[in-house]
């Protein structure tokens, strides 16, 4: 009888232990999350991407592809193209003797864009046949199937479609009337033309220039037809005019960075530095993060954004980590990278790594694309002004302490109180023993 209620009033202290020791492991835990590096700049190999790739192959052949189609028109797509691409970047960092691994598999993403299922959302009858962004992106990874080839034996069956691909693209700018061609019937995003355009310089470089009056032009044309709100490419344009139809945004900006250096690095630059300025926040002080829409201006969210605590988009910021990058923004490029090991909850065994419990496997394509970017065409340029401070994860690692050790605070209290009621004992002890 008298055990138990001893037992019961033990039960919850234990459980209260647990739940403390808990949570001071994760704290722990996120801390070092938060300061071992997580990238290794435009030239070394991030740690932790192979093993992202093994996980996203196998969620690929288990029907992710299929499932990402259902979240969004261009799931499919996407998944299998950042997968490519993510390949791509590795094989480039390899000797040319030791690319075999990452060509197969980017080999096997394009086949899959190819495939009906890779053109099912695009309209055959736009131009060029299947839109704007059917044609750039699978062009764009075409083009570096080819360059993890040595110059001279590179298949003839790839090279005549890159070729053919290329000339069809540059056929359409050449015809259109604005700088923006339609990715839907009379849809029009400047972010895929953007692409486009960087996959006709990637042609240039590759093999013998053809489309540099194509590229001039579309600069020129781009530059009349900025956002007026941040002189910005707009996220949404007219088809026929290309006048601005909606304000730059954070999930095409982001992207539009990341492919802007190798077409003009110049006016790249200037662009980016716009971005970063109206775009990139320090939310409560915690971590810098990308907001959809510029400071100053709300709007709605939607599935390309998510959803937008304080205004902040996820997907961008997770994109703007390879934009970063391409521009040598090293201090930024590493405390989105850093933040991210922290918020995006990964979790890791000696084969694969998956963010977010790998419930979303295209966040994950998006990351390994983003901690692995580069530029194709242009040289790496010098880095921007820096915009993070030094001590940016300060306040991280203070509340990362602050929940590490709040929790064993009730458990100290009672260990002081027990000390002062044993020495109040001795001391009446003491005390009664000398009047005795």
């Amino acid at each position: 009888m008298s055990d138990r209620p001893s037992a019961v009033r033990r039960g919850p202290w234990w459980a209260r232990t647990i739940l403390a020791a808990a949570l001071s492991v994760c704290a722990l835990a996120g801390a070092v999350r938060l300061v071992v590096p997580a990238t290794a700049g435009p030239h070394g190999e991030p740690p932790g991407v192979r093993r992202q790739l093994a996980f996203l192959r196998s969620a690929l052949d288990a029907g992710a592809g299929d499932e990402a189609q259902r979240l969004f028109p261009e799931g499919f797509f996407f998944l299998h193209a950042l997968y490519g691409l993510s390949w791509v970047e590795l094989g480039t960092r390899e000797p040319p003797g030791e690319r075999a691994e990452a060509l197969r598999e980017a080999r096997w993403a394009l086949e899959r864009l190819d495939s009906p299922a890779g053109r099912a959302p695009f309209s055959a009858g736009l131009v060029p046949p299947h839109g704007v962004f059917y044609r750039g992106w699978s062009n764009w990874l075409r083009g570096g199937v080819l360059s993890l080839q040595p110059e001279g034996r590179r298949d003839p069956a790839e090279l005549r479609r890159f070729e053919a691909g290329s000339a069809a693209i540059g056929a359409a700018f050449g015809a259109a009337t604005s700088p923006f061609l339609e990715a839907y019937p009379g849809q029009a995003w400047p972010v895929d033309s953007t692409v486009a355009v960087a996959s006709l310089r990637l042609h240039d470089a590759l093999l013998p220039p053809r489309f540099g009056r194509t590229v001039h032009d579309w600069l020129r044309e781009v530059r009349e037809r900025l956002d007026p709100r941040t002189g910005l490419l707009p996220h949404r344009a007219d088809p026929v005019t290309g006048e601005p139809a909606e304000v730059a945004r954070g999930t095409s900006q982001s992207m539009i960075q990341r492919f802007l250096v190798d077409i003009d690095p110049a006016f790249a630059a200037e662009q980016y530095t716009r971005f970063r300025d109206r775009y990139v926040v320090t939310p409560l002080g915690l971590g810098p993060a990308v907001r959809e829409y510029p400071e100053g201006l709300d709007g709605p969210a939607d599935v390309d954004s998510g959803p937008l605590p304080l205004g902040v988009s996820l997907s961008a910021t997770a994109v703007t980590l390879g934009a970063a990058q391409v521009h040598g923004d090293a201090p930024l490029a590493e405390a989105l990278a850093g933040y991210g090991e922290l918020a995006g909850l990964p979790v890791g065994t000696p084969w694969t790594k998956r963010y977010a419990f790998g419930l979303l496997p295209i966040g994950d394509s998006f990351l390994a694309w983003s901690k692995t970017a580069r530029p194709w065409v242009a040289e790496v340029p010098a880095p921007p002004p820096a915009s993070v401070a030094w001590w940016w994860r300060a306040p991280l690692l203070t509340v990362l302490a602050v929940v590490g050790v709040v929790p064993w605070l009730p458990a100290l209290r009672r260990s002081r109180k027990a000390r002062a009621v044993r020495c109040g004992g001795w001391r009446s002890a003491g005390g009664r023993g000398g009047r005795g």
